[in-house]
């Protein structure tokens, strides 16, 4: 039974040969789904997506974000995405070097709140939730939190200087507006 199948499909792929269509290769489940949930995408205006490997290459793109209130207003915001054969059942890696030190994004459906049923549209919408209402309970950077919490004018101080290239602290922000 097994054979049956396996020349029924070498049989489709000697008709796609003859017909002068190229080899095509096999899409994972998880590439699939990541088409699917590319198609479907419904992004506010001010973020877009692009694909710098083209799009034969899905599994990585960017995110660029650029918040039209909050803190981070007038900021440009690139986000690497990396994403593994077995989505949905792994969260994306989400990579962004203004986030933490190491380009680790503090957002919860990225670690312990991961499912299945969420999808790209949902990780965009929550880094820029990110932007235009920063957290100061679940952090990564605890001394930016701490500061966001008690002097939020200092905190906005702080936000300005690294996006228009500067230190904050010991640390250096390249210009991002």
């Amino acid at each position: 039974m097994i054979r049956l199948f396996k020349v029924k499909e070498k049989q489709r792929e000697l008709a796609e040969n003859a017909n002068g269509g190229a080899p095509t290769k096999k899409q994972s489940p998880g590439e699939l789904r990541l088409h699917k949930d590319i198609s479907e995408l419904n992004l506010p205006k001010s973020c877009a997506i692009t694909f710098p490997n083209g799009k034969d290459n899905l599994m990585n793109f960017e995110v660029s974000i650029r918040p039209d209130e909050g803190y981070y207003f007038g900021g440009t915001f690139l986000f690497s995405f990396q994403v593994s054969p077995v989505y949905p059942h792994e969260a994306p890696k989400v990579y962004h070097p203004n986030i933490d030190l190491e380009g680790n994004v503090c957002l919860n459906i990225l670690r312990e709140d991961w499912k299945p049923v969420l999808n790209i549209n949902t990780i965009i919408y929550g880094l820029y939730h990110l932007f235009t209402e920063p957290n100061y309970e679940d952090p990564l950077n605890h001394e930016a939190a701490a500061v966001l919490r008690d002097n939020p004018k200092m905190f906005e101080s702080n936000v300005r200087r690294a996006m228009s290239g500067g230190y904050v602290g010991q640390t250096f922000f390249p210009r991002c507006v």
